[in-house]
């Protein structure tokens, strides 16, 4: 109520100050998404980019989705250059079922008596926002395997939670160095450690990185991590593109609105 009236008191304040809020938040993100852009796979480094997400209080809450995108984006160009397929294929003496249920295998799974292999390329798919518990799953492929990115400690409740949540039986856990022993220790204990395939860390994924950039077959990988990472930052971060947001923003007149009470301590 009070902020209504000192907005239109006072030509927008309150939405001027608002917006520039976001202002602030779209040239924070988009220091991670320059950062892809003035560097190519000769000087791109993994962990300067990491720690502009970890050094900026602003953009450290992000930095649950920056590692899916780091991972998504790695990953995906690996299977790619890796030329991965997936095969499908019903076994040839269960016939007499798979022609009782033609229908559906050909609706479900595309498999009939006349096609009784499929092929596939292997992709990876990420599931999309997290909610805010940071449980569940984050990344799934389509062989099979389930990605939970985990940058922050590990709790046996959130484990618990993890686990149970992903029906896969092949996980793979990236997380910081530090939290290695910590997660592989508490899944042990709570009896789940079976279901982990493997646990991929910071160092792990730098490694890789240094590999795909500049390793014996960075030209066929290379450009296209780099591509994928800031492709996926736009998508994830629409904030990033902020041209129509300065459009908007200035046609509103907002840039006009100053206030010593309001703005004194905006940057």
């Amino acid at each position: 109520m009070e902020l209504g009236k000192e907005n239109r008191k006072k030509n927008g304040i309150v939405e001027s100050y608002i917006y520039r809020k976001f202002a602030q938040r779209f040239t924070q993100m988009s220091s991670g998404l320059d950062y892809c852009l003035i560097h190519d796979k000769s000087n791109f480094k993994l962990d300067r980019f990491l720690d502009i997400f970890w050094n900026e209080p602003g953009l450290r809450r992000s930095i649950d989705k920056v590692y899916e995108i780091v991972v998504f984006s790695l990953f995906s160009a690996l299977i790619e250059a890796l030329d991965v397929s997936i095969e499908v294929r019903a076994n040839p003496s269960k016939m007499k079922i798979l022609k009782e249920f033609e229908d559906f295998s050909k609706r479900i799974m595309q498999l009939s008596t006349n096609q009784t292999t499929l092929t596939r390329k292997a992709i990876l798919n990420r599931v999309g926002v997290t909610n805010a518990a940071d449980r569940g799953l984050d990344m799934w492929a389509n062989f099979g395997l389930a990605i939970q990115i985990k940058h922050l400690s590990l709790t046996e409740d959130l484990a618990e939670s993890m686990v149970s949540s992903i029906s896969s039986d092949r996980i793979v856990v990236v997380c910081k160095d530090a939290e290695e022993k910590v997660i592989v220790s508490l899944l042990n204990q709570i009896g789940w450690k079976s279901k982990i395939q493997s646990v991929v860390t910071e160092s792990h994924l730098i490694d890789w990185y240094e590999k795909a950039l500049r390793g014996k077959f960075a030209l066929s990988i290379g450009d296209k991590v780099l591509y994928l990472l800031a492709e996926e930052i736009k998508t994830e971060f629409p904030v990033t593109n902020s041209a129509e947001f300065n459009e908007f923003y200035n046609q509103r007149g907002y840039n006009q609105i100053s206030d010593a009470f309001w703005f004194d301590e905006m940057p």
